[in-house]
């Protein structure tokens, strides 16, 4: 687990920004508590009624997250987790959503919260939920990446040549 080497960036006022959150359903302990981490990390950065919205799975999050930023949402934070299991599919998944995710940020030049949990294991993805008795607390962490990112963006896109 990484955990170390992680920027400190104190949280900032973020009032102004439409955000949204797409979250995957499987492994419903581990969502609950990314999805209430980026809760907090919304709370501590001021954001005003985020909207969240559910998907089935990693899989869906790319296409989902295409759409809000289609909407004009200035940051999509993405929270998900897969397991892995005995069979490819886990490599597939984890390939697609991080692809996808990043063709999203850059086709749309919105922020994207990469909160994706790819894990060898339940008890390492709940180690990194922001559970309680949790190390990490990555729903928090993407989203505030995401919020910093999307603040970055819109002083780029003001400057001009």
């Amino acid at each position: 687990m990484a955990g170390h080497g992680a920027p400190t960036a104190q949280p900032i006022d973020c009032h102004d920004l439409r955000v949204a959150v797409v979250a995957a359903s499987w492994h419903t302990e581990v969502m609950d508590g990314l999805i209430a981490g980026a809760e907090r990390a919304f709370r501590d950065h001021q954001v005003e009624a985020p909207v969240v919205v559910r998907v089935p799975g990693t899989f869906e999050l790319p296409v989902v997250a295409a759409a809000l930023a289609d909407q004009g949402y200035d940051a999509v934070v993405a929270l998900g987790v897969v397991i892995r299991g005995g069979t490819p599919h886990f490599d597939y998944v984890c390939n697609a959503a991080t692809d996808g995710l990043t063709r999203v940020a850059l086709d749309h030049q919105v922020a994207i919260g990469f909160g994706v949990l790819t894990c060898d294991d339940e008890q390492q993805a709940i180690d990194r939920a922001g559970l309680e008795g949790s190390k990490e607390d990555k729903g928090y962490e993407a989203t505030s990446a995401a919020l910093l990112t999307a603040q970055t963006l819109r002083k780029v896109k003001r400057r001009t040549p």
